[in-house]
């Protein structure tokens, strides 16, 4: 079953693409027709592409991977914030940083610079400074918070980028294509699929048409988180499992060491010879002895 249908995306204008004379010929195989000088995406593609990106993500999720969300532009900023929050995920929703990704350590010293501003504050430093170190150091931190406050968690590379406007965050797409990250993106029919790995041909101007195609997506990732957890639940049932026939085998092990060898078990088992016989061979020569003067009084006679 598809995660969206023709008549949601109908409904939410996934369908509008931009004017006939600022196409871009890549975009030719997801148009479906032009109507009164504006394009008109096949939905039945989107459709197609919003499940084969959904998948895709969904595995990235399940495996651990994070993905990165990229939108600054208006329409989009809200939405992509709420909905990667919902699932943990990293996003960048003000001016993409330049390097953010080609450069990465020398935006993770960013990030710690802003932790050690919080640390200052805890520790009562920040109130032993004047007024006016006080006041350049909050407005850096605010500023280092607007930027880079929704990758703070994020200690190395994403596995994957979702871009909404793939012309507006041009960089974003350039530094993943250098790196090998994997792009998804909504594309309109006025940008360039080129650099993108999974193009989900979809309005990439309205709101409405943003959430749905957005929706979709991160319900996927979050089926991912889910079977992820139940995994990790199952693990240790299965180790204990797998653990005993294994106990088994050592058991029966030991036992065979504590039994005695075959040898000695007979011997233990061996009747003890009677003491009628050892007597009768112990006394043996002192009845010959005995009977030999007897003989020999006997002759003399």
């Amino acid at each position: 079953m598809s995660r969206v249908n023709f008549d949601q995306l109908l409904e939410a204008g996934v369908h509008f693409g931009h004017l006939k004379r600022k196409w871009n010929p890549a975009m030719a195989p997801y148009i479906f027709m032009e109507r009164n000088g504006i394009h008109v995406i096949d939905l039945y593609k989107t459709v197609a592409k919003v499940d084969e990106a959904a998948e895709a993500m969904k595995n990235l999720a399940k495996n651990g991977k994070r993905i990165l969300f990229v939108a600054t532009k208006k329409q989009a900023k809200q939405i992509v914030a709420e909905k990667a929050v919902s699932v943990g995920m990293p996003y960048v929703i003000e001016r993409w940083p330049g390097g953010m990704l080609t450069n990465f350590p020398t935006i993770r010293k960013a990030v710690k610079k802003m932790a050690n501003i919080d640390k200052m504050t805890k520790d009562g430093t920040f109130d032993n400074l004047s007024k006016r170190e006080k006041l350049q150091i909050t407005r850096q931190r605010a500023k280092l918070e607007k930027t880079l406050g929704s990758i703070a968690d994020m200690t190395r590379l994403p596995a994957a980028l979702f871009v909404v406007d793939v012309m507006k965050e041009r960089i974003a797409v350039r530094e993943a294509s250098r790196l090998g990250i994997p792009v998804f993106a909504m594309v309109d029919t006025n940008s360039d699929p080129t650099d993108v790995d999974f193009v989900i041909p979809a309005n990439d101007d309205a709101s409405d048409s943003i959430n749905v195609i957005v929706n979709a997506l991160t319900e996927a990732i979050n089926e991912g988180l889910q079977e992820r957890k139940a995994e990790k639940l199952d693990e240790p049932a299965e180790e204990e499992a797998a653990a005993a026939p294994r106990r088994d085998r050592r058991a029966k092990s030991s036992a065979r060491k504590e039994r005695p060898h075959r040898d000695e078990a007979a011997e233990a088992e061996k009747p003890a010879p009677e003491v009628k016989a050892e007597t009768a061979e112990a006394n043996a020569p002192e009845e010959t002895v005995a009977a030999a003067p007897a003989e020999e009084a006997t002759a003399a006679e």
